[in-house]
């Protein structure tokens, strides 16, 4: 193998593995920044939903419940879970790419019930109590999205609705029936709140630029290659070459009056300049030889 094909070898090794790094950093501070901005926008979500929740529970349900018969259930005033579902499905209309899901393992609600990963995050709270949130990716419907989780605990006055059917208000029973969403325990982690925020255009947008950027150093790659190439063949190439053939026809003993000459003055030249030396010693002692 020449040492051209050696050094552009190296250099083409060294600067594959570059635009690889390069790529591949660029794609990973694309998804940590998609990352952090999901978390953020999940949180806020999150924290606006759960500000809603509050305040309807400690001003307007009171209120609501002094006013309201015993036995009477209005869900759209008296339950927080569908005022919940209510504010989403408002804010849905204006991102519909966000989720929001009040997954349970046994719900009133039948589209409530929670999936595989939910009953693993209701799981993990139910394991942990201390913990109040839980984060990470998970793919939906060949999507990929962050969510943001925060358990649901019953409390004993929540057990007028979710306790013994029997004692659940009669419109309640009505409207959702008495086979699920009762039986629960003061306590007990029923449920979790997941916001889903959407991350596949993200990633796939730091895929894409990952991509452009890989394509872009490959072809500043092959040019530099190519000017590598051009300037090895015109600065060192070439002259290699030449004090190669004048140095074997000096061992032969042919042209031996021709002047080796090169513009160069870097060790290319200095060493033509050494040959050429030899040249004239070679002439020299050729004819010391003659006279003998």
């Amino acid at each position: 193998m020449s040492i051209r094909i050696r050094f552009l070898f190296i250099i083409g090794t060294l600067s594959l593995l570059a635009a690889l790094c390069l790529a591949f950093m660029s794609y990973r501070f694309s998804v940590n920044n998609a990352m952090q901005e999901a978390k953020n926008t999940g949180s806020l979500i999150f924290n606006f939903i759960d500000a809603s929740r509050t305040y309807f529970k400690d001003h307007q349900r009171p209120l609501i419940m002094e006013l309201v018969e015993e036995d009477r259930f209005l869900p759209e005033i008296m339950s927080g879970f569908t005022l919940t579902r209510g504010v989403w499905d408002k804010f849905s209309q204006k991102v519909p790419d966000y989720i929001f899901k009040q997954a349970t393992v046994d719900p009133l609600y039948p589209p409530n019930k929670a999936d595989e990963q939910e009953l693993k995050t209701i799981d993990l709270f139910r394991n942990n109590p201390k913990m109040k949130t839980t984060e990470g990716i998970v793919e939906k419907n060949g999507s990929n999205f962050y969510y943001f989780a925060r358990p649901v605990k019953m409390k004993k006055k929540c057990l007028r609705c979710h306790g013994d059917p029997v004692n659940a208000p009669k419109d309640q029973v009505e409207i959702y029936g008495s086979e699920t969403g009762y039986h629960w325990t003061d306590g007990d982690t029923v449920a979790s709140f997941v916001v889903y925020v959407p991350i596949q255009k993200a990633l796939d947008s730091a895929k894409d630029s990952a991509r452009i950027l890989f394509l872009i150093g490959m072809a500043g790659i092959i040019i530099l290659m190519l000017v590598i190439w051009i300037c090895l063949n015109k600065f060192v190439i070439n002259s290699v070459k030449m004090l190669e053939e004048r140095t074997t026809d000096i061992s032969l003993g042919k042209n031996m009056d021709n002047t080796i000459e090169t513009p160069n003055e870097d060790e290319i030249g200095s060493l033509a300049r050494a040959i050429d030396r030899l040249r004239i010693s070679m002439i020299k002692m050729l004819e010391r030889c003659q006279k003998l």
